[in-house]
């Protein structure tokens, strides 16, 4: 399934920064969604090994590999995920049109 999620350069150029940080094992990203915070649902990023989650989505964006939790497709569709940086903070942000309202500190969301 094709356009899931899109992924801008700045995402994956951090993406495969990370990576080239982790463990050996580790070859991708995972992007799911839990039940959790204030709005009642937040994004969960992990590292992963692609030949262990062969039934989740997969995107290979200018060389950084993510793996999309197939339980948070209906959450992600039509989605981007940035890598944003300020002064007080770097972090990855989505870009969600399923959102309808998030908490005040940004960490969660409702559908």
């Amino acid at each position: 399934m094709n356009n899931i999620i899109s992924i801008t350069n700045v995402a994956a150029d951090q993406i495969k920064k990370i990576l080239s940080e982790a463990p050996e094992d580790v070859d991708s990203v995972v992007i799911g969604v839990d039940k959790s915070g204030c709005s009642g649902y937040s994004y969960q990023l992990d590292f992963a090994k692609s030949s262990d989650l062969k039934e989740f989505e997969k995107i290979d964006k200018n060389g950084a590999k993510v793996l999309i939790d197939p339980k948070a497709i209906m959450f992600l569709l039509g989605s981007i995920m940035d890598y944003k940086t300020d002064k007080l903070s770097s972090r990855f942000v989505f870009e969600n049109p399923n959102e309808k309202s998030t908490c005040g500190c940004g960490e969660s969301f409702s559908i």
